[in-house]
């Protein structure tokens, strides 16, 4: 019985008695691989070939049969094909010019896959040929160009920013592309940002080209001059910075949409009604059930944006029109499908609507928020690798938003108050917070809420020294603005020297199975710090002169744990161990909280004897706590104010080589087949003139 055969080319009714007959095109792919010049036979073979559908699979899978030396035999025919592309770009039918790109990503990615250690051969070589390498890039770049910025085919655009990505993202380490060096002397980046500055362009495009921009950044950004590097940092235009950060919020608000969404789906279905009926014992295991996707490529977009170019920091508190609440109704997803890209982007139609508002109050969002929310998710679940790394990044980018003068100024803005409702992970010991009764207060409360919101929930086990470690750098670089700038910020300051606490006394608990993998005295060392800034600067920037009686009033509660710690450091640094140094900085900076305890404690207890109380109310030891100020000795401690910026290149280059290095073989798995078909290209340029 006859049967349709689509594998190979082979596309025809084939039966038992006669041979399936090949397409035409996947007969010329034949004659190429063949060692004589195909259009000796066929001078017309180049301009025919264009005209036909590509099969983008016959021709990948052909180039990556072949091994080494068999590929060699064939390099005048590969180089022959890949000038006629390049050629191709420049014919007026946009059916060429479509056949011609697939044609591209084809070759590229099928020579690519040949380069192993052991095909001893060249790409740019195999690709091009050496003489003629830098002209075809010249050309190629060039028409890539024009694409782009011209008035013409939207499917086409995203055709050519496909082909950037496959050409950027054909090896794991970008780094080691040597074709990348003729986009860096052939750049696109005007034509990128000639795309985020337009709505229309950027609603289609927007996101392959955040991408594409952010992976280009980081070529060999710590080995050479990168002129994308350069020029991002010197943007400086509304519309394309604005255009930026809108395609960056708007692929969070999708995650953040996606993760309510299962968290709904989670609350009103049957595992729901179990929880309710035996507890919450599963807690921990419905949280799991609840991981979306993260995306670490449009985070790294974000990051280097914020990083490198400080107009940008502007950028992520504007409020978003598009972010808003919609009354007209959604636009249907054009005909272009939307490519996801190391991660699934947000879907056309989401580009084009908006998150939904944060409350039942009309509330327009703004980018900060938006990666609020989404850090909130993120950082909950720090065991997976994806996840821990973004939670990473996020405090990174978080980093350079809190040394940024200009950033630190919206965040304290008394006139900018929000409601940002951050996602809290389900613990047995608290109750889920009522959405609805959020207050509204300045940016910086919601950061502070987040920091306090990992201290919290990640004491555990495989503890996340390193996110500690930044999470407690963040809350202190805030500090010291507020000091700085005597901002006296009205926050419940209470719930973070709790949880502050709360984390040393779990660095004690633990101490020897922590030792065995950190050097737990760093992060106490900080800690104890930030307490040191509250004892000695906080009548500049706490909000009122009882937030400063209640600060005393923690440390005398708490009092316990501050002589524990004191004991576990004197033990080590009195030790001739590996720790000694470390323990003693501690010992010395509890200096001043050790003379509050110690000068308070006996007055308290010597009011409850004369008072014949044997326990004191809280309101009881604030007055003996105010009444005996005068008499308190501390000493001035220096430096508590000072903090070292954040230095990508020294300290953080071995984590982003290893991040790029996974967003770019995301963004290859996904640049698959379908997303280079032809069907919708086709209904675009039905007709051949």
């Amino acid at each position: 019985m006859a049967q349709v055969e689509k594998r190979g080319g082979l596309l025809r009714k084939s039966s038992a008695s006669k041979k399936p007959l090949k397409e035409k095109v996947v007969l010329m792919y034949d004659e190429i691989f063949m060692t004589e010049d195909p259009s000796k036979c066929s001078p017309r073979f180049w301009e025919e070939l264009f005209l036909m559908k590509v099969n983008l699979e016959y021709l990948e899978g052909k180039l990556e049969s072949l091994d080494g030396e068999e590929l060699m035999k064939i390099k005048d025919n590969i180089n022959c094909l890949f000038q006629h592309c390049i050629q191709a770009l420049g014919e007026e039918h946009p059916i060429r010019v479509v056949n011609a790109l697939q044609t591209l990503c084809a070759l590229i990615r099928g020579v690519h896959q040949k380069n192993k250690s052991t095909s001893g051969f060249d790409i740019i070589n195999m690709l091009m040929g050496f003489d003629k390498a830098e002209l075809c890039m010249k050309n190629l770049m060039e028409s890539l160009d024009s694409l782009l910025c011209a008035e013409g085919s939207e499917s086409l655009k995203s055709l050519c920013l496909k082909l950037l990505l496959c050409l950027v993202t054909v090896t794991d380490n970008i780094s080691q592309n040597t074709i990348l060096e003729y986009v860096m002397i052939n750049s696109i980046f005007e034509a990128i940002l000639q795309i985020l500055s337009h709505p229309p362009s950027r609603r289609e495009h927007g996101y392959d080209a955040v991408v594409l921009l952010a992976l280009l950044v980081n070529y060999r950004k710590y080995e050479s001059v990168n002129p994308y590097i350069v020029k991002l940092s010197i943007v400086d235009d509304e519309a394309t910075l604005n255009g930026m950060g809108l395609v960056i919020a708007q692929a969070l608000s999708e995650y953040n949409r996606q993760y309510k969404d299962k968290e709904e789906e989670h609350q009103s279905g049957f595992f729901s009604a179990l929880t309710n009926m035996v507890g919450s014992m599963f807690i921990a295991d419905a949280h799991e059930k609840l991981s979306v996707q993260t995306n670490e490529a449009i985070l790294l977009a974000l990051y280097e944006a914020v990083h490198l170019n400080r107009n940008f920091i502007t950028v992520l508190a504007q409020s978003h029109p598009e972010m808003g609440l919609v009354t007209t109704p959604v636009s249907p997803a054009p005909a272009t499908p939307v490519t996801p890209l190391g991660t699934t982007p947000p879907s056309s139609d989401v580009i084009s609507s908006v998150e939904l508002p944060l409350d039942a109050d009309v509330q327009t969002s703004n980018l900060l928020i938006t990666f609020l929310k989404y850090s909130s998710i993120v950082m909950q679940d720090t065991k997976d690798e994806h996840r821990l790394h973004s939670g990473k990044l996020c405090l990174i980018i978080l980093t350079c938003i809190a040394e940024d003068q200009y950033a630190n100024a919206f965040l304290h803005d008394d006139n900018m108050n929000f409601r940002v409702n951050l996602h809290r992970m389900p613990m047995r010991h608290r109750k889920k917070a009522a959405d609805k009764n959020l207050p509204c207060r300045p940016l910086v409360c919601a950061v502070l809420d987040l920091m306090v919101e990992f201290i919290v929930t990640h004491m555990m086990k495989e503890f996340p020294m390193d996110l500690y470690i930044r999470c407690i750098q963040v809350v202190h670089k805030l500090l010291c603005y507020q000091k700085k700038c005597r901002v006296r910020l009205h926050y419940t300051w209470r719930e973070l020297w709790s949880a502050l606490i709360n984390l040393l006394k779990f660095l004690m608990s633990n101490e020897t199975v922590l030792l065995a993998k950190h050097n737990i005295f760093t992060l106490a060392l900080m800690i104890v710090n930030l307490f040191n800034m509250f004892i000695t600067y906080g009548d500049t920037f706490l909000p009122t002169p009882s937030s400063y009686d209640e600060l005393y009033y923690e440390i005398i509660r708490m009092h316990q744990s501050f002589d524990n710690l004191y004991s576990m450091v004197l033990r080590l640094s009195t030790n001739a161990g590996q720790w000694k140094e470390a323990a003693s900085k501690v010992t010395h900076a509890l200096v001043n909280i050790r003379a509050i305890i110690n000068h308070f404690n006996p007055k308290i207890e010597s009011y409850a004897a004369v008072n014949h109380i044997s326990q004191l109310s809280e309101e009881q030891v604030l007055e003996v706590v105010r009444a005996n100020y005068d008499t308190l000795t501390l000493k001035l401690q220096d430096g508590l104010d000072q903090y070292e910026r954040y230095s990508e290149q020294h300290k953080e280059a071995a984590f982003f080589k290893e991040l790029v290095r996974s967003i770019s073989t995301n963004v290859r798995r996904n640049l698959a087949f379908h997303t280079l078909s032809q069907e919708v290209l086709l209904k675009e340029f039905s007709t051949i003139s």
